[in-house]
């Protein structure tokens, strides 16, 4: 009899709630069907100014020679305990210090730390990581694949699988939304947490329904929900798309080199190498409302005054969240969204500040 009282006043609750759901998701979709036909006018623009690339993009067959720096570190594969698959990294310094563990965003992969990879191996052991559907790490093709409490566990068990208990985990773009929501849900496996440009998802979520400027801003998210066509449109003449992501004058990544975006895009090249990567955005509404949280890890926050990306006012929602005294948080005037290679000597210098007593 009790069982059935509490269903019955849970009814309501539980009926708004999924009217929300379908709501939101009929909001959802309209936005991908006008985001889908603006991207497709920018696609077809770039094949019929650059035609003899064609509409399909061109397979590398030739391994970037900058990915193979040796200064950059050692290659290496770790088989995850909990799923099996196997993730490739580039690693530097073991038994110099710390696990700093790294988590790229997209479109990127490990090189995107590149800088920092050379400046903290010195006292840190760094590992960068492939994130799982990014080549050559294993990539499921089922967009089940890739909930974020599927990428929570990974991170975990490189973590583990490297043989630490704790680490500095530091993340841009998705991987710092990921690090985000591993302070949270794993706080002990984290000394200290450095996040460029990104928020974590719930207060992403609360400050975009508040502020609908960021949603236009987020606008290529709506495409990323629809399948197959996101994939066709970022790889027509030649990826050209993701090529002026990284070049594009005011909002690409400053004296970026041709080798180095083709380190970036010959992952994306190889055979479904871009529907891993862009399953991550397909699960990003699975959990709609999320649940304010309490952030408590001592962490690092830079962000960029133009990141065309996200707002400068998500600095102050993060900063809203947290425990008195556990948030550094910078603005930095002048700069976009790429701040690990755009800015890596402002970087590095607030972090050795802020990780200096790690060190003592």
């Amino acid at each position: 009899m009790a069982e059935l009282v509490v269903t019955a006043l849970l009814a309501p609750s539980r009926l708004t709630l999924k009217l929300l759901r379908a709501l939101m998701w009929s909001l959802v979709f309209s936005a991908a069907l006008v985001a889908a036909a603006v991207y497709s006018c920018i696609a077809l623009t770039h094949v019929l100014c650059r035609p003899r690339r064609g509409c399909c993009g061109r397979p590398r067959c030739v391994f970037p020679a900058c990915l193979s720096d040796p200064s950059l570190g050692e290659h290496d594969f770790l088989t995850l305990q909990s799923s099996g698959l196997r993730l490739h990294y580039v690693s530097a310094g073991r038994g110099n210090g710390p696990l700093m563990l790294f988590l790229h965003g997209f479109p990127e992969n490990w090189f995107s730390w590149r800088y920092q990879l050379r400046e903290f191996q010195s006292r840190f052991h760094v590992v960068a990581v492939d994130m799982r559907g990014y080549w050559p790490s294993d990539a499921p093709g089922d967009v089940d694949c890739y909930t974020t409490d599927l990428l929570m566990v990974d991170i975990q068990d490189v973590i583990l699988g490297l043989g630490y208990s704790k680490c500095v985990l530091v993340g841009h773009d998705w991987g710092g939304f990921l690090a985000w929501n591993f302070s949270i849900y794993y706080p002990a496996l984290v000394e200290r947490l450095v996040v460029a440009s990104a928020a974590p998802m719930s207060v992403y979520q609360d400050y975009s329904l508040r502020h609908i400027s960021q949603l236009f801003r987020s606008h290529y998210m709506f495409l990323f929900q629809l399948p197959w066509l996101p994939e066709k449109l970022l790889s027509m003449s030649d990826f050209q798309i993701l090529k002026t992501i990284f070049t594009h004058s005011k909002t690409g990544i400053p004296r970026v080199t041709l080798h180095e975006i083709e380190a970036f895009l010959y992952s994306f090249t190889q055979a479904g190498g871009l529907v891993g990567p862009l399953n991550y955005y397909r699960n990003i509404f699975r959990n709609f409302p999320l649940e304010p949280q309490e952030l408590s890890t001592r962490t690092l926050l830079l962000w960029g005054e133009k990141d065309i990306y996200l707002e400068p006012g998500l600095v102050g929602a993060v900063g809203s969240r947290f425990v008195p005294g556990r948030l550094e948080a910078h603005i930095l005037p002048d700069v976009g969204h790429w701040v690990p290679q755009s800015n890596p000597e402002e970087m590095h210098q607030y972090m050795w500040a802020f990780l200096r007593d790690l060190l003592d």
